[in-house]
């Protein structure tokens, strides 16, 4: 292998601690849960912060997220409902990083 592309391969991912993640959901959903487990796992490799609220634990937020959980915001604009897409995660966390928006 060519040491440049061993030395970027090798490289750390970048590190966004400004970044906040905040994840709406309810008890015994399936997609909130493959979901916590995604970003958990980012959140592990990428250092931004993450928290988890139920929705169902307040009427306005019943009222506002209802049935379309999880919903994903980050940095207060929501980015996914319903199921969080990989790829596209991986694009906004990217972009956050080198953009230097947080």
């Amino acid at each position: 292998m060519f040491p440049i592309l061993r030395k970027w391969l090798g490289r750390p991912l970048p590190q966004r601690t400004d970044l906040h993640f905040t994840m709406y959901t309810r008890m015994d959903c399936h997609l909130c849960a493959d979901a916590w487990k995604l970003l958990t796992a980012h959140q592990k490799r990428r250092g931004f912060t993450l928290d988890k609220i139920d929705v169902d634990a307040a009427q306005d937020l019943v009222a506002q997220y209802g049935n379309c959980v999880p919903v994903v915001v980050v940095n207060g604009q929501v980015r996914f409902r319903g199921r969080v897409n990989e790829v596209l995660l991986r694009r906004i966390l990217d972009a956050e990083y080198f953009l230097g928006r947080g």
